[in-house]
């Protein structure tokens, strides 16, 4: 394999690993309040119908991921309501979530299908595009893959080195030990969610408008369950999941690496490898149990209710 094709297919796995990224990251902020919102591939795909229907009808990108974003928090919102508010049971008011996102983004976007637009382009940094292998790599690409970057680098600084990071753990492992000590835990709990929702939308906007500028029914094609899966895969920290995520994307591209090589596999039994991925790296989580403890944030999925002492 030369130099060539290797930096390509780093560019493609890149690529294909953002919008994991980005839905991950927002799930990772949120389960580490205690949170577990299992309606990323609903709000995933609207955020991928808002946005390019937004840029489709204005012509204007960065007013279609506004949208998007909108449209991901709109989400959330519902979720929240339901969970946090009124502590219905996460796990199955995730799940009802992404059923009616996935039922109303295909509704809505009934008429786009097929549609194309001018999406974001790659724009490269001058002098460090012409770093040799790295520059075309990681500095020649769209705005939301940068914009990838600084939120990976900023969440993580917010997370290890401010207060807030210190509170949201708090309250993703003791809620009502934060609670004493003079902490909205629901505040804290809604924010995360809405973050959450956010960067659900955010990805969704990457694959309507940057991946594949198009829209298409069930277009993120299980990529916001991968992301779950990932979260826990990195063990809820962000350095992990940014690795997990671009080899995520490796895994989803290797059935097009593998024809291009010339190797005789069908494409279909290839193109499940991230799927066949996901799996793996669940049995491999799971069959250590005492790791998965530790690092799980200890109120995950539980209700709180700030009445009980």
């Amino acid at each position: 394999m030369d130099i060539l094709l290797l930096q390509q297919i780093m560019i493609a796995a890149l690529k294909t690993g953002t919008p994991l990224l980005l839905i991950a990251l927002g799930e990772l902020v949120c389960e580490k309040t205690g949170v577990l919102n299992l309606g990323q591939e609903g709000m995933m795909l609207m955020g991928a119908m808002a946005g390019f229907a937004g840029a489709l009808y204005t012509g204007n990108l960065f007013l279609g991921v506004t949208l998007a974003i909108l449209a991901g928090m709109a989400m959330s919102l519902l979720f929240g309501a339901l969970s946090l508010n009124l502590n219905t049971n996460q796990v199955a008011t995730g799940l009802a979530l992404t059923i009616f996102g996935t039922g109303l983004s295909s509704f809505l976007g009934g008429d786009l299908v097929g549609s194309t637009i001018d999406g974001f382009k790659p724009i490269a940094i001058p002098l460090l595009s012409d770093i040799p292998f790295i520059g075309p790599l990681l500095f020649k690409q769209d705005l939301l893959v940068y914009l990838s970057f600084v939120l990976v680098a900023a969440s993580w600084w917010v997370m290890h080195k401010t207060r807030v990071g210190l509170t949201v753990r708090a309250v993703g492992e003791n809620p009502y030990s934060a609670n004493a000590l003079g902490i909205k835990v629901i505040r804290v709990r809604f924010l995360a969610t809405l973050f959450g929702g956010a960067m659900a939308g955010l990805a969704g906007s990457y694959m309507s408008l940057a991946y594949t500028p198009m829209w298409m029914e069930n277009m993120t094609a299980g990529r916001g369950w991968i992301a779950l899966a990932l979260v826990v895969f990195a063990s809820w920290r962000i350095a992990y999941l940014a690795l997990g995520a671009y080899l995520f994307g490796f895994a989803s591209i290797l059935h097009l690496v593998m024809q291009g090589l010339g190797v005789d596999i069908s494409p279909n039994l290839l193109a499940m490898t991230p799927y066949i991925a996901t799996i793996v790296v669940m049995v491999a989580i799971s069959s250590n149990a005492l790791a998965q403890k530790l690092s799980t944030p200890m109120s995950l999925a539980k209700p709180f209710d700030p009445k009980v002492h």
